[in-house]
């Protein structure tokens, strides 16, 4: 996406405080915005506090300070259901299917919060990834890793949100299954869906977000353009492996 940002965030993220214990906050003051049709990738060092700051916006976990709003209206602190009712969904790294049921059950999970749009919010699905409709009958245990990355997406998708969290799409996934993901990832973002992204393998990830931010120690370190923080020789001295 080129040109211009639009004057108003759809997701905005400021001074946010969270963690796991009062005395152990992994985030100490950090901002992020999300535009309405960008992906934002959001890297930097282990335990820089990437994952947190999704889940505080999820609703994960609640923030002790700082606020969260999409579209203008706070959400921190408000259930996970109630955000994701709002418009945001969050694929978490890892526990983002369940096994042992079918695709077309575990879409029909991710369709919890409107069960009367859940069978043509299938469907879609289904157009949109053919590899699931073949196996929708399959237990999601069956999958190849990237195939229940796929479906976890999918089952993101069933809420029809304004933003999708991804925390580290790729891992674990081979070179090969890792670039058809992110083909899929770019393909939902050309259909409207904001995204941010977190994510280890750094380049990718910024080779196909509009903008960066990295994170170190729970603060904001750098937040730029993407193509300039992937070419920065002191971005990728540090970040990026060299």
């Amino acid at each position: 996406m080129s040109g211009p940002l639009p004057s108003a965030p759809l997701l905005s993220a400021r001074g946010v405080v969270a963690g796991y214990a009062v005395a152990d906050m992994i985030l100490k003051g950090v901002d992020l915005d999300v535009h309405p049709g960008e992906v934002v990738a959001v890297i930097g060092p282990n335990g820089a506090g990437k994952s947190t700051l999704l889940k505080a916006i999820a609703g994960i976990l609640v923030p002790s300070a700082g606020t969260i709003t999409l579209a203008g209206a706070p959400i921190a602190g408000h259930p996970p259901r109630e955000i994701a009712a709002r418009g945001i969904a969050f694929v978490p790294q890892e526990q983002n299917v369940f096994p042992t049921m079918s695709v077309r059950e575990n879409l029909e999970m991710g369709g919890f919060i409107s069960p009367r749009e859940t069978p043509r919010r299938i469907e879609a699905i289904f157009a949109r990834f053919p590899v699931l409709a073949e196996k929708r009958r399959q237990a999601a245990r069956t999958l190849s890793g990237g195939q229940r990355q796929m479906l976890a997406m999918a089952m993101a998708l069933m809420v029809d949100p304004k933003v999708l969290l991804l925390d580290e799409p790729s891992a674990g996934l081979s070179p090969v299954a890792a670039e058809a993901l992110f083909d899929t990832i770019r393909a939902i973002n050309a259909e409207g869906t904001a995204i941010a992204m977190v994510e280890q393998n750094a380049l990718e990830a910024l080779a196909i977000a509009r903008r960066g931010v990295i994170l170190v120690d729970g603060r904001n370190a750098r937040t730029g353009d993407a193509a300039a923080l992937a070419a920065d020789p002191e971005v990728r001295r540090l970040f990026l492996g060299g």
